[in-house]
């Protein structure tokens, strides 16, 4: 028996911004949704605009997969996580026993093909995962603002700040062409 499938749906009890005030309630499970399909779009804009040559789907299924190990070891805030290179090289550290955990839970014949998602390698794709989790967490400050929740005010500037620094073209044309409907109603979206 298996315990593996039973834990990622886990991923739906493990609330996000646990240290704000949240308007809209955000889980685990709902962020990697919107993680893989900004990262999808990420891939299609680089390799549609900008002479890319990476998967779609691989990246989707990496995104899919990035926030696993939090099942086991609960999300950390975002200032905690990055509070000194000490606590972030041990979450990291933290983070790898994890996901070998969640990887020791399949049978032995589906490890490998599942061992590239929860242990990818830190490549094209996975840049592309870990922009759109930066752009997501700029587009739930967003929404949150919309709603009037000015909790989000100081957050907001600064995952701005992050999705800027990235430096990826294919975020720039993101922010530039797709942002700008995150700030609208649904009634202004007609």
């Amino acid at each position: 028996m298996s315990h593996f499938f039973a834990y990622l749906s886990k991923m739906k009890s493990i609330q996000r911004w646990g240290l704000m005030r949240n308007v809209s309630p955000e889980n685990n499970q709902e962020h990697s949704f919107q993680v893989a399909v900004i990262a999808h779009g990420l891939a299609v804009i680089r390799n549609t605009r900008f002479g890319g040559a990476v998967d779609p789907a691989r990246v989707a299924v990496l995104a899919l997969f990035h926030d696993v190990g939090e099942v086991i070891t609960g999300d950390l805030p975002t200032p905690i996580k990055y509070f000194n290179p000490q606590i972030e090289k041990a979450f990291g550290e933290l983070d790898g026993v994890a996901r070998r955990k969640l990887l020791d839970m399949l049978p032995k014949d589906l490890r490998p093909l599942y061992e590239t998602m929860l242990a990818p390698a830190r490549d094209e794709e996975w840049t592309l995962v870990k922009a759109a989790d930066k752009v997501c967490a700029y587009l739930k400050c967003l929404e949150e603002a919309r709603a009037g929740n000015r909790e989000f005010h100081k957050a907001e500037a600064a995952c701005r700040e992050r999705v800027e620094q990235i430096g990826l073209p294919e975020v720039r044309c993101f922010l530039e062409e797709f942002v700008p409907s995150f700030r609208l109603t649904l009634d202004e979206l007609n």
